[in-house]
């Protein structure tokens, strides 16, 4: 007969995994002899996202070529905007953010894009990048700033509404076929 009593004393929980460090990103103009080629990674991701979500491929297109008429004529960006590429102390470039008026002069901004490059995600770079993006937009007379991420984007929604962002519509669609 064993007279060992079990051990009945409740296993503690791990230990939630440690915050990144603070990132050390800062806001560098882009390089005019690199935004050509920025740009056209930005629309034909952004051709490839409205696809995903739903838009056809023509309708996209289109999209995009207005898209490209209105923030980058003649292939600069349109008064007021700003595209960066996020920087390292150590002048590694981990990403880019493009933030600018709705409509010349407007006092609500927008956040175009923010990419971070896969190696270097996870580690606060985005969320620095966007705080310090918004210090530039309230200085420069924005009262708001809004975005658009798409739904299948749950990593960049967490981050949104972890820095404040407030819902402001939901678009969803049904597939029928």
């Amino acid at each position: 007969m064993d007279s060992a009593v079990p051990d009945t004393t409740p296993t503690p929980a791990p230990a939630p995994a440690p915050a990144p460090a603070p990132s050390d990103v800062r806001l560098v103009p882009m390089p005019g002899e690199r935004m050509p080629g920025w740009l056209d990674r930005s629309m034909a991701d952004y051709v490839a996202s409205l696809i995903r979500s739903g838009e056809s491929p023509e309708a996209a297109e289109t999209n995009m070529r207005q898209s490209l008429e209105k923030w980058f004529p003649g292939g600069s960006p349109a008064a007021g905007h700003h595209v960066w590429e996020l920087t390292l102390a150590d002048d590694t470039v981990v990403g880019q953010l493009w933030v600018g008026p709705l409509t010349a002069g407007s006092t609500e901004w927008w956040v175009f894009e923010v990419e971070v490059d896969a190696a270097h995600r996870r580690q606060g770079h985005a969320r620095r990048g966007l705080e310090l993006a918004h210090v530039v937009a309230r200085d420069a007379g924005a009262t708001s700033i809004g975005l658009n991420v798409f739904g299948y984007n749950t990593g960049a929604r967490h981050l949104y509404e972890v820095l404040g962002y407030e819902v402001a519509a939901v678009q969803m669609r049904l597939p029928l076929t």
